[in-house]
């Protein structure tokens, strides 16, 4: 039976490509491996599949004591299937701290690396010569990750590692990395398709901290007005998606990707709490900027 390899929930371009990267590697070592994703991928990871020439992976709806998987882009068993510690994880590549949770009958291959993106990671395992002689389109994936995890290296999670892979994978490419951000940021921004709990769970995750439960969602964008333009509506969805999942808060944050801030939607007194403690806000209305936040794995789940 093939390996099935997958991201977390909410496939993004990093946990989507990823996906695909080391699919295409294990193959090359002579087995049998598949990606999956595990729900639609995101507007960004749709616009890169494409302009690389790959078709969207199988969307995954469960696992059993029958599959041998690699789980890439998380080790968070709250973004995986609930009896994910039923099936062989073989493998675990990802750049996000370590949760716990995860349990397996025997001793694994794990590789966890403080850089900016999954495919930085397979980079670091496979070697800048294994890279060189990478096909195109595998290339073209791992710095499509690269790029999106670093908001094409604004973001505090970026290394210079990071920046070092993107250039080395840049010059094989032969493509400037600033237009080809641009067009994967504008695909990212065009959510007007979206419902407004799709939105709010499209890049988003669970999260315990000080004994609350969390959902932070994350939308990255460089028109922040198709978003705020519908802050009524989401306002309310914030509070109906927070209900049905048994949630003490649902926290939203949109990223201008180009001003480097955030606008954290404010639906209520203990969100306008947590932006005025935990991050140093003047709140007056249900938005406030948040200059320089950009980063949930840096600068937002850590102040939880």
């Amino acid at each position: 039976m093939a390996l099935k390899i997958f991201g977390h929930k909410s496939p993004d371009t990093d946990a989507t490509a990823s996906a695909i990267i080391w699919s295409w590697y294990l193959t090359q070592q002579g087995l049998e491996a598949v990606p999956y994703v595990l729900g639609t991928p995101n507007t960004e990871a749709l616009f890169v599949l494409d302009y690389w020439g790959f078709e969207v992976p199988e969307v995954l709806n469960s696992v059993s004591s029958e599959d041998d998987v690699v789980i890439v882009d998380t080790n968070n068993p709250e973004e995986l299937f609930p009896n994910i510690n039923d099936s062989n994880i073989t493998q675990i590549i990802d750049h996000h701290k370590l949760v716990g949770g995860i349990e397996t009958a025997g001793p694994i291959d794990i590789t966890i690396k403080p850089l900016a993106s999954t495919a930085s990671v397979m980079y670091y395992i496979l070697g800048s010569e294994e890279v060189e002689d990478l096909p195109k389109e595998i290339a073209g994936l791992m710095l499509s990750c690269i790029l999106s995890d670093t908001l094409a290296f604004r973001s505090p999670t970026t290394t210079e590692d990071d920046k070092m892979m993107a250039d080395h994978l840049a010059f094989k490419l032969d493509i400037d990395v600033t237009a080809f951000a641009t067009k994967m940021f504008e695909a990212k921004s065009d959510v007007s398709a979206f419902s407004d709990e799709e939105l709010i769970k499209m890049d988003s995750k669970k999260y315990e901290a000080s004994g609350k439960k969390y959902r932070v969602s994350v939308l990255e964008t460089t028109s922040p007005n198709i978003i705020l333009d519908r802050k009524d509506s989401i306002l309310s969805a914030i509070k109906t998606v927070a209900q049905q999942e048994d949630l003490d808060q649902v926290l939203l944050f949109v990223v201008d990707i180009l001003k480097e801030e955030s606008i954290l939607f404010v639906p209520n007194s203990e969100v306008k709490l947590i932006a005025e403690s935990k991050f140093n806000a003047v709140v007056t209305a249900d938005l406030v900027v948040l200059p320089g936040v950009v980063s949930r794995k840096k600068q937002i789940i850590p102040v939880l």
